[in-house]
C-alpha cells in the first residue's frame, strides 16, 4: 500500500448535526489497464499515478480512427482503469453510518472497500451509493477504496463518453437515525400569487438496535435566509425500520421561481431524538407552476413563453467529460447570452451540478434518461444491461432529480428503436408507470423520429407530450395529426457550420446529400463547413427554417436545437479525420458561431447587430454579406460608400448584400424609427502585430477546480 494516498478525514467537510458530506476527490491512485487483485486490501500501488477526481482518462489519449470507439465515439481510447484511495477515520466515527456516493462512473464500475466487493453499476450516467459501515476501520488503521472501471467494450456510445470516475465522489456520515439518499420529495400542489401550498415527504431510517421516538422538524428558508414557516411531526420507528411521513404548510406571498428570477428556497429537515439533533438534511426547492396546453403552448407562473432550448451532450471540449462546475457555468452563461432558456440533457442523466446551476441561473430542463432501450444502436451499449438494470436506473434518476424546480419534463428515451414495432407499446407503458409512481408533477415524453400517430410509442397515448425530433415540415399540421395533444420539439435543426469558414450561399445552396461524405469529398479539403446558415443534415433544417415556423404558433410550445455547443464525437459525416460535431451554435472552445446572433436578435430584447463574414478576400471575389439585427433597417457602407439600406421582408431574419471585394472597412449601421441604434465594423486585416490575452474572470478560487478561460487574439 502506498501511504501517499492516505489522508485523514478528521475535521474535513461541513458538519450538520451528526451529518457530514465530504468531497472525496484528492489523492486517488490510478492505473490504466487491467491489474490482477488490485481490489485487495494492502495491494501495493506505490507506482500508480496520483490524481484528483473527477478524472477522464480517455481525453488524455491520442485521437486515432483505429480506436474501438470509432469516430462516432470521438476516436479516443477506452480500456480498463483502476482507482484506489486510502483514508482514515477518527474513533469518534464509530457507531455512525458511513456511505460513499458516486455521481457517475463511466462505465461498468465495481467498488470494493478493504477487499470487500460492495457492488457494481454498468450505466455510466447513474448516480449511486454504497454503505461502507460494516467493513470500516477506525483510529490509525487504513481504509482502502478500490474502483474498477471497464470501458473496453466499444463502441458503446454514439458520442464521446469519456472514461473513469468522471463525476464527483462524496463520503457521507450520518447518525444511525437518518434521512437516506434522495429521501425527501417536495411538491407545491397549489401556487398562487398570495399563497403557495407545500407538501414535503420525508423518509427516515432507524438503524439502531432498538425502537426510537423521534421528532421531525422542517424549516422553510427563503432566498434571504429567513425562516418563513416551520413544520413538526412525531414518528415512532422500530429497530431497522424505514418510514415516510408527510408535512404540509402554506407560505404567504411566495417568491416564485422563474427563468428571469430564479428564487430558491431550502427545506431544512432536522431529526431529533430525546431533544438532540441526530440529522439535518437540506432540500433546495423552488415555487413555480407551469403548464403545457394543446392550444396555448407553454406557460410558467401563468405567463406564456416559448421554450427556447438547446440539446447538450456532457463533454466540456478539451476538458473531456470530467465534470467542472465553472466550465458548465460558462457554457450556460454563453447560452443565456443568446436568449436560450432551456436545456435538454441529451441523452442521459446529467451531472447533478448541471441541474443545480439551472436552478440557480434560471434554465428550464428536459431531463432525459436513455438513448436506447432493449434494442441496440451500438454493439456494446446499454441494451446489454436493460433487462437487469433499467428499472433501478430509471427510479434512481427520478428520485435524484425530482426536487429541482428547473425540470419541467421527463424524457424516457431518444429515438428508441422500439418505436418502429409493437415491442415499444408495453415498454413505454412500463417506463411511464415507473416515472408516474415517483412523480406526478411533470409531463413525460419520448423524443421520436418519426413523430407520427403510427409511432408505436405514441400508439398507447400514455405520453403527456408528443415529442418531435425534426419533421419541422409537419409542425403546422400537429393539431390535425394529434387532436387535443400537447407539442414539444425535443430535437430540431441539425444545421452544420465551422466558425469562420464561409462558402458563398449565392454560389450554391449546399444541402447535404444522403451520402454524408460527398460534401467533404467534393468540398473543403480541410473538412470545414460553411458558417452561413445554409448547410444542414438531410433530416434537419437550417436555423432559420425551423424557427420561422416555431415562432408563428402558440401551440408549438418550444424546441431544443441540436445542439447548443459542438461536442466530441458523432461528426457528420462519420469519416476520419472528422472527430467532433459541426452542429453547435457555439464551438468547442466556447466561441459563438454566426447563427448565435440570429437567435439573440429573435430571443432577446438586447440590442443586436452582427455583420459577417470577415473582410479578408481576394480582389475580384464576390462576397455575400449578411447582417442579423433586431431593428427596422440596416445600411451597409464599404470604405465610406453606401451599399444600400435593407429591411427584413416578411418573416426574414436577416438582410444581405452581394459585394465585389475591395480591401478596407465594411461598416453596418442599424436604425429604429430613423435613429441610429448600433454600428459594427469589419476591417481587412493587416500584418500581425501582437497577441492579446483576455481572461473571462480576473479572480478565481484557490481550490484546484475553479477556472478562468483566456481568449487569445492575434491582432494587427
Amino acid at each position: 500500500m502506498s501511504l501517499i494516498s492516505g489522508i485523514s478525514l478528521i475535521g474535513m467537510g461541513q458538519m450538520s448535526g451528526t451529518r457530514s458530506r465530504i468531497k472525496f476527490a484528492d489523492n486517488w491512485q490510478f492505473h490504466l489497464g487491467e491489474v490482477d487483485q488490485a481490489f485487495q486490501s494492502g495491494f501495493n500501488a506505490s507506482d500508480w499515478r496520483v490524481l484528483d477526481v473527477p478524472h477522464d482518462w480517455s481525453i488524455e489519449g491520442e485521437f486515432d480512427d483505429a480506436n474501438p470507439a470509432t469516430v462516432g465515439g470521438g476516436a479516443l481510447p477506452g480500456g480498463i482503469g483502476w482507482y484506489r484511495k486510502a483514508f482514515t477515520l477518527d474513533d469518534a466515527d464509530r457507531g455512525k453510518k458511513i456511505f460513499i456516493d458516486f455521481d457517475g462512473v463511466y462505465m461498468n464500475s465495481k467498488v470494493w472497500i478493504n477487499g470487500q466487493l460492495l457492488g457494481e453499476r454498468p450505466y455510466g450516467y447513474s448516480s449511486f451509493r454504497f454503505d461502507l459501515t460494516p467493513y470500516l476501520k477506525y483510529g490509525e488503521e487504513i481504509n482502502e477504496v478500490a474502483v474498477r472501471v471497464d470501458n473496453s467494450l466499444q463502441p458503446n456510445s454514439r458520442w464521446y463518453s469519456g472514461s473513469g470516475i468522471y463525476r464527483n465522489v462524496w463520503l457521507v456520515k450520518t447518525s444511525p437515525i437518518y434521512i437516506p439518499l434522495w429521501g425527501t420529495f417536495l411538491t407545491t400542489p397549489e401556487v398562487q400569487k398570495d399563497k403557495a401550498g407545500i407538501n414535503l415527504k420525508v423518509k427516515v431510517v432507524n438503524k439502531l438496535d432498538k425502537a426510537a421516538e423521534i421528532e421531525v422538524v422542517t424549516k422553510l428558508i427563503n432566498s434571504k435566509e429567513e425562516n418563513v414557516k416551520s413544520m413538526k411531526s412525531q414518528l415512532n420507528l422500530k429497530a431497522g425500520e424505514e418510514k415516510e411521513i408527510s408535512q404540509e404548510a402554506e407560505i404567504a406571498y411566495p417568491d416564485l421561481w422563474s427563468v428571469s428570477s430564479p428564487l430558491m428556497y431550502v427545506a431544512e429537515t432536522e431529526i431529533l431524538l430525546n431533544g438532540k439533533t441526530v440529522d439535518l438534511y437540506s432540500t433546495p426547492f423552488g415555487i413555480r407552476t407551469f403548464n403545457f396546453d394543446s392550444e396555448k403552448g407553454f406557460t410558467l407562473n401563468g405567463e406564456a413563453m416559448k421554450i427556447n432550448g438547446v440539446c447538450m451532450h456532457h463533454d466540456l471540449g478539451c476538458l473531456g467529460s470530467a465534470i467542472n462546475v465553472r466550465a458548465l457555468e460558462r457554457q450556460l452563461e454563453i447560452l443565456q447570452g443568446m436568449g436560450c432558456n432551456a436545456i435538454r440533457t441529451s441523452h442521459n442523466p446529467p451531472a447533478p451540478e448541471l441541474l443545480d446551476l439551472c436552478d440557480k441561473m434560471g434554465f428550464l430542463v428536459m431531463d432525459e434518461a436513455f438513448d436506447m432501450w432493449k434494442k441496440s444502436k451500438n454493439p456494446y451499449d446499454y441494451s446489454l444491461y436493460w433487462d437487469e438494470w433499467h428499472e433501478k436506473d430509471l427510479r434512481d434518476f427520478i428520485l435524484r432529480d425530482r426536487n429541482h424546480p428547473s425540470i419541467i419534463a421527463w424524457s424516457i428515451g431518444n429515438e428508441i428503436l422500439e418505436q418502429w414495432d409493437s415491442t415499444g407499446i408495453p415498454m413505454v407503458k412500463e417506463l411511464y408507470s415507473i416515472v408516474r409512481e415517483l412523480d406526478t408533477t411533470r409531463p413525460i415524453t419520448t423524443a421520436n423520429n418519426p413523430p407520427s400517430a403510427d409511432n408505436h410509442l405514441n400508439k398507447p397515448m400514455v405520453l403527456d407530450l408528443i415529442g418531435y425530433n425534426y419533421a419541422h415540415g409537419s409542425y403546422e399540421s400537429f393539431p390535425e395529426d394529434f387532436p387535443g395533444q400537447k407539442f414539444i420539439a425535443t430535437e430540431t435543426v441539425s444545421a452544420l457550420a465551422t466558425r469562420g469558414q464561409y462558402d458563398m450561399p449565392s454560389d450554391s445552396i449546399r444541402r447535404w446529400p444522403r451520402r454524408w461524405d460527398e460534401v467533404f469529398t467534393a468540398g473543403n479539403p480541410d473538412w470545414t463547413v460553411s458558417a452561413y446558415d445554409h448547410v444542414s443534415a438531410p433530416w434537419g433544417s437550417t436555423h432559420e427554417e425551423t424557427w420561422r415556423i416555431m415562432k408563428k404558433h402558440d401551440y408549438l410550445s418550444g424546441m431544443f436545437i441540436w445542439t447548443g455547443f459542438d461536442y466530441i464525437g458523432e461528426p457528420t459525416p462519420y469519416t476520419w479525420p472528422a472527430r467532433s460535431s459541426y452542429f453547435g451554435v457555439v464551438d468547442l472552445a466556447g466561441f459563438p458561431k454566426d447563427s448565435y446572433y440570429m437567435y439573440k436578435s429573435e430571443w432577446t430584447q438586447e440590442p443586436v447587430l452582427h455583420v459577417f463574414p470577415h473582410w479578408n478576400w481576394t480582389i475580384g471575389d464576390t462576397v455575400d454579406v449578411w447582417a442579423y439585427s433586431g431593428y427596422d433597417e440596416v445600411e451597409l457602407f464599404l470604405n465610406g460608400r453606401s451599399q444600400g439600406t435593407k429591411r427584413k421582408q416578411g418573416d426574414d431574419m436577416r438582410v444581405f448584400w452581394r459585394l465585389a471585394f475591395e480591401p478596407g472597412l465594411l461598416k453596418a449601421v442599424s436604425r429604429k424609427n430613423g435613429q441610429v441604434v448600433l454600428s459594427r465594423e469589419v476591417r481587412t486585416a493587416e500584418a500581425a502585430a501582437k497577441i492579446v490575452l483576455t481572461p473571462d474572470r480576473q479572480t478565481i478560487n484557490a481550490d484546484g477546480a475553479d477556472l478562468s478561460f483566456v481568449t487569445v487574439k492575434v491582432v494587427d
